[in-house]
């Protein structure tokens, strides 16, 4: 198989790697998604990583606790999502690197664009933790920032749903599942793909986004061949 993109961010949601429980960490989902970042590494795609903490945090728990805490607490979550893959990797035999926008020199490096940039051009797969560093920012907003500061070609949005609906299709069997869509239609619909920030972003710098299910062997794979699978966003 022939890969469509040469330079790509995967974004992975937190609750994806739970599997069922929908809390914590499950193995096997993690041996698989270690087996699918393993296969587009093979044909010699550059991965980043952005990994949500979904399945640890979900934002504050009460009125006494201030937002920006809470994101802060989100964003140490991704710190051990981004441990967990990195290991998961590692015993599929990849050398990875994890960079956290907040500075943990103990457990992983630092962000820096061109450092990352280099260890993708050796080889190695980059995991971007701890969100933009910044309260009030999505992991999908990093995702977003992340894809445009290193030159990716695509977003790999891989989340529990298989596409980008009209309605959330668990609750609206009657929503519309959509194939390809503009960022400014997302926008004006105030589709739930993404937030609004990240769709910004990707629109003002001409980021593809490639929307499909995690759960679905062989689906990373497709998306960076170009398969005509679950939503392509672009402008």
């Amino acid at each position: 198989m022939e890969p469509k993109y040469k330079r790509v961010v995967l974004k992975i949601s937190g609750e994806a790697l739970a599997g069922e429980s929908r809390f914590g960490l499950n193995d096997e989902v993690l041996g698989m998604v270690a087996g699918e970042i393993k296969a587009i590494y093979d044909l010699g795609v550059q991965v980043a990583i952005v990994v949500g903490g979904g399945n640890f945090w979900r934002g504050r728990t009460s009125e006494n606790m201030d937002r920006a805490t809470a994101d802060y607490m989100g964003m140490l979550a991704t710190v051990i999502n981004g441990l967990a893959l990195q290991s998961a990797l590692e015993s599929a035999g990849l050398n990875v690197r994890v960079q956290t926008a907040i500075e943990m020199r103990e457990v992983a490096e630092p962000y820096i664009r061109r450092k990352a940039i280099a260890e993708m051009g050796r080889g190695d797969v980059v995991i971007f933790a701890a969100g933009t560093g910044n309260p009030f920012m999505s992991t999908d907003t990093t995702a977003a920032l992340r894809a445009a500061e290193i030159d990716a070609d695509v977003i790999l949005l891989a989340k529990k749903v298989d596409a980008v609906y009209s309605d959330d299709p668990e609750r609206n069997p009657d929503a519309t599942r959509y194939s390809s869509i503009t960022h400014q239609e997302v926008l004006e619909k105030d589709l739930k793909v993404m937030d609004s920030t990240a769709a910004s972003l990707c629109r003002d710098n001409g980021i593809p986004i490639h929307v499909f299910a995690l759960s679905e062997p062989g689906n990373v794979l497709k998306a960076v061949c170009g398969a005509l699978i679950g939503t392509i966003i672009t402008n």
